[in-house]
């Protein structure tokens, strides 16, 4: 596939043999492959990262995401799935392109404060929102995660954020709190933040799927957020998630997670690493043995 931003045909198929920037055995590798996942704690990475103003205006006035919100939505995860999954030259050369882009974007917040979006505290932020999204949202809506593992994904996640020059990234949840925490008392209630969830809740982004079930995934986007984050943002009772909003996204979670797709980023990227395409829908026992045989490496 082509992106016309990126100026970039994205192929995770080839060349063969060529490893990601982590390996096929991650934790990453198996939530990044479930969409349910990615939906949900891609909105809450929005969410926190709106909360910061310098972030909010940045991507307010320098991005595509005013005039079209969505599509800058997929590209935003066409690069999270290409530093996944993809060829590690690839990912970097994409990744490159994005860092340029960002480059260019500076100017000041309505109260006048100053930013850049290179500034490294905000590159730190956005790295680690979207490490914590994805990972909780899978925690939650998915498989329950064992605390080794949450760890390891936000450890290795290092190898995606310095790509796009974030140099201090909290190596556990607890380390995520207290970062949040250096950062909330900038954390504000803004209407863009409320135009951002009826967007999501609008159903725009996937006219197919049934409105209910996007209303509910703009909730549990929100359930995410810790309660002092969503009071400062005044995300009120009428965010709460339902018990059926909770049954019916843990349902489609699931039945995501054993959705076999061969034309999908990770079935692809398995393929090229001369793996089976349902690599990561088989038992531990037998991703083992696979890779012990393959000798499969995180790309440098």
């Amino acid at each position: 596939m082509q992106d016309k931003y990126l100026g970039t045909i994205i192929d995770f198929a080839s060349p063969a043999g060529e490893p990601a920037l982590l390996a096929p055995d991650s934790v990453q590798w198996r939530v990044y492959k479930n969409p349910v996942a990615l939906g949900i704690g891609g909105i809450a990475a929005v969410l926190l990262e709106f909360a910061e103003p310098r972030i909010r205006t940045g991507v307010w006035d320098h991005s595509t995401y005013r005039a079209d919100p969505i599509g800058r939505s997929r590209r935003t995860g066409l690069v999270a799935m290409l530093a996944c999954y993809g060829p590690a030259s690839m990912a970097k050369e994409v990744i490159g392109k994005v860092n340029r882009m960002h480059g260019a974007v500076k100017g000041a917040t309505p109260a006048g404060e100053k930013y850049r979006a290179l500034d490294p505290i905000l590159l730190d932020w956005v790295a680690a929102t979207a490490s914590y999204g994805f990972l909780t949202a899978y925690d939650r809506f998915v498989h329950r995660l064992s605390a080794a593992d949450k760890d390891r994904f936000m450890r290795d996640g290092d190898a995606i954020g310095r790509e796009f020059g974030a140099r201090r990234l909290p190596q556990t949840i607890d380390a995520f709190m207290a970062m949040m925490a250096q950062l909330a008392p900038r954390f504000e209630p803004h209407p863009i933040i409320f135009e951002f969830l009826d967007i999501i809740q609008s159903g725009r982004a996937a006219p197919g799927v049934p409105r209910l079930l996007h209303r509910a995934t703009a909730r549990a986007s929100v359930s995410l957020l810790p309660d002092s984050v969503r009071q400062q943002l005044d995300l009120g009772p009428r965010y709460d998630l339902t018990p059926i909003d909770r049954l019916m996204l843990r349902a489609a979670g699931r039945l995501a997670d054993r959705r076999i797709d061969r034309n999908s980023p990770a079935c692809q990227a398995s393929v090229r690493l001369g793996l089976p395409h349902d690599f990561l829908f088989r038992s531990n026992g037998e991703k083992i043995r696979m890779l012990a045989n393959q000798k499969v490496e995180p790309g440098s």
